[in-house]
């Protein structure tokens, strides 16, 4: 289901832009570790034999407001920063927004730059800028990972195993979207052939846990998908959407949101913001305000290990 606003592709094209960063994930012996980030200090080695890859999101291809003329020179930066890795990471998602307002030249232009990145495959998963008018039709026209139209998909590497969800199909501003019946009901038949003590890496757009309610920074049914994964050993769930890190863990759940390569938004439940736009602050400061985070996760241990690095120090 898809619900049209009249007035969201207008509200949409407002939105200014800033560079972000990358996060880099490793997989050693099953367990992901994030080594950090690209843009503020070279991320650490993986382990010997680790699954690396990396994470970007909210790229917003087509923005051309003063704040950000150049959201191309942006992704390439991440991307050089990416390519001068120095242990190339197996494959790249993103978390959702690739474009702005959905526009096949902005898919086209985004698919285009994405080949610049020295990994074998970029996999992706849509947001709600990727979902506008006509819902993900266009954005599949760019991105259909297995080939089946629907948005959603899994596939195995290194003993993982890697699970991408759509919840934007249903998307309207201030209120929470869903993954929805039939894709909660795909999700449980694609887990039940898999074992219990095989990593699960989730990818979503939206984050699966309610952080602001009147914002609309949830997924109405995450309860359902979450339940759903519970039962694994190790889970790890990758969003985008709210332009800033945030960490939840739940049990043998973690659950992680992501910088932008777009825009920073205020923090969740902000006073006197009743929709959530960009932060705005003098260009000199901007870096102090801005970071990224390095991550030890290890299974079966509730507390996260964490460094917090602001992009100027």
């Amino acid at each position: 289901m898809k619900t049209h606003d009249p007035g969201r592709r207008q509200a949409l094209g407002c939105l200014s832009a800033w560079s972000g960063a990358a996060v880099v994930w490793t997989l050693s012996g099953g367990i992901p570790v994030a080594l950090g980030a690209t843009h503020t200090a070279t991320p650490q080695a993986g382990a010997k034999g680790a699954l690396t890859f990396v994470q970007i999101s909210d790229t917003h291809i087509g923005f051309n407001k003063a704040a950000n003329p150049d959201v191309v020179g942006s992704l390439r930066h991440a991307i050089a920063d990416i390519n001068a890795l120095p242990v190339a990471p197996a494959f790249a998602v993103h978390t959702g927004d690739v474009s702005h307002l959905s526009r096949a030249d902005e898919f086209g232009r985004a698919k285009e730059i994405f080949q610049e990145l020295h990994v074998d495959r970029i996999h992706t998963v849509p947001g709600e800028h990727d979902a506008i008018d006509d819902g993900i039709a266009g954005y599949l026209k760019y991105f259909d990972h297995d080939g089946k139209g629907r948005g959603w998909y899994s596939f195995n590497q290194g003993g993982v195993h890697f699970v991408g969800l759509t919840n934007v199909l249903n998307f309207k501003a201030g209120t929470m979207a869903a993954l929805g019946d039939d894709q909660l009901a795909w999700l449980k038949k694609d887990l039940a052939g898999v074992s219990h003590s095989t990593p699960i890496v989730v990818l979503a757009h939206i984050p699966l846990w309610t952080i602001w309610e009147p914002w609309g920074w949830g997924t109405a049914d995450s309860d359902q998908a979450l339940a759903l994964l519970r039962p694994y050993g190790s889970v790890t769930v990758l969003n985008g959407h709210i332009h800033q890190v945030l960490q939840k863990v739940e049990g043998h759940v973690s659950l992680h949101t992501a910088m932008s390569l777009a825009y920073p938004l205020p923090t969740p439940g902000q006073e006197g913001i009743g929709e959530p736009g960009p932060v705005t602050v003098p260009a000199g400061e901007l870096g102090k305000l801005l970071g990224t985070r390095q991550l030890n996760l290890v299974r079966g241990q509730r507390e996260l290990a964490m460094v917090d690095r602001p992009l100027d120090r």
